[in-house]
């Protein structure tokens, strides 16, 4: 048989997605499996994006633009605006997700054996980019402790060598839901600008602010005209993951002039996903408010009910709709995989993602697990009721003095 490539060998599997046989095989058991591993949202996508692909006319489906569609790009530049972002659609590239986006930036930007710096844990796909790009991710820790805070700059001018070319952040975050304050992000600004680096942000979840905090786009701040990349997505936004339409926004022309040449060689992002995504763009903030309302619900529900679980420890997130969260358990990924092999209550179990696949340093998150408050409260409450009831009967639950000194010393 011949070998398939290192890169194919070598590439991580998803810590979100590998668990899938044992939660379908659970489900073929006649099982109730709570789905809290993936940000996959139960709110309903807008009528008028459904109306929009149900109405078409055309008689083929045609490639369209590789930077795609100039009347989405039209309105994502509008939307850019009123969220006080001021960029023309010719700085803006239409992707295949955010996924791709972040895959043009790192093939864009680095050379095979350069270096990406990244708050850890962070979302477990830029590692799987890292690898696709050849590139080394280089992690500075943050904790729980302090909620997952921008670790200290200092921290990251430590990291910094001659092959490092960008920081890479995802604000608000994505596993930790932690959001980063405009004075964070001014220190992350002048350390890129000293040392003549990259900084790419992730912002697909902008719109998930809560208690009244405001996010801060890095396209915002001066200075960085050379230096920012940023990477949106309508997937979240509007509960359209399906559709794989995101954008690629940077002022610097040869970042884009690169990154064309890629989207010029995978030829169009997907059309019915950009006919979606221009008629979602101008939804009325009404559905927007009532999202919010519904996940900030869940979100304080969630985070709640968790902390009241012995041994469970979980920040109530700033942002998005995810927390990383700190279980009594000696192997969360042993645990993972034991509640949908072996254990349910009342025919019901819990799918959460293990977070030692959202850390590069080995031995981290080993503790502890994202959970995605992606479903309806009656399902979190149940859920919570299961995982509480799992958590008594895991033959490998331990003291949360043992949890907590292990944690440390695998931070050592």
């Amino acid at each position: 048989m011949p070998d398939i490539s290192n890169r194919g060998r070598n590439l991580p599997a998803s810590p979100i997605r590998k668990l899938v046989p044992y939660a379908n095989a659970a489900k073929e058991r006649g099982i109730k499996v709570y789905h809290l591993n993936i940000g996959q949202p139960d709110i309903e996508t807008p009528e008028r994006a459904l109306n929009a692909v149900r109405n078409l006319s055309d008689n083929v489906i045609a490639y369209s633009p590789s930077q795609g569609i100039d009347s989405l790009r039209e309105e994502f530049a509008r939307y850019y605006q009123n969220v006080g972002i001021d960029i023309g659609k010719d700085k803006i590239y239409v992707t295949t997700g955010g996924s791709e986006a972040l895959l043009f930036s790192m093939l864009t930007i680095t050379n095979p054996g350069d270096e990406v710096i990244i708050p850890e844990p962070f979302y477990t796909n830029y590692n799987g980019f890292a690898k696709a790009a050849s590139v080394t991710v280089n992690p500075v820790k943050s904790s729980i402790d302090n909620d997952f805070a921008l670790p200290p700059i200092r921290e990251f001018e430590d990291a910094i060598t001659s092959r490092t070319k960008a920081i890479l952040i995802c604000n608000p975050n994505n596993p930790t839901g932690y959001l980063y304050s405009k004075e964070e992000l001014e220190e992350l600004s002048d350390l890129v600008k000293r040392y003549n680096l990259f900084l790419i942000t992730d912002e697909v979840y902008r719109e998930f602010a809560y208690d009244g905090r405001e996010h801060h786009s890095v396209l915002n701040f001066p200075g960085l005209e050379s230096h920012a990349i940023m990477v949106d997505s309508v997937s979240k936004r509007y509960s359209e993951c399906g559709i794989r339409i995101g954008t690629l926004v940077s002022r610097n022309t040869e970042v884009m002039e690169g990154a064309l040449k890629l989207a010029q060689s995978r030829l169009s992002p997907p059309y019915f996903g950009q006919v979606a995504a221009e008629a979602s763009i101008s939804v009325d903030q009404e559905y927007f408010d009532t999202v919010f309302s519904e996940y900030d619900q869940r979100r304080k529900f969630l985070i709640n009910a968790l902390n009241d679980i012995d041994g469970v420890r979980s920040p109530m997130p700033k942002g998005a709709f995810y927390s990383v969260v700190e279980l009594p358990v000696d192997d969360s990924e042993r645990f993972c995989q034991w509640l949908l092999e072996e254990f349910n209550y009342k025919n019901q179990t819990v799918m959460l993602a293990p977070a030692s696949g959202f850390y590069a340093t080995p031995g981290r998150g080993k503790h502890e697990v994202r959970i995605a408050y992606v479903l309806k409260q009656e399902n979190l409450e149940n859920a919570v009721e299961v995982l509480k009831k799992a958590l008594e009967a895991y033959p490998g639950t331990i003291s949360v003095a043992s949890s907590e000194s292990d944690a440390r010393s695998a931070s050592l």
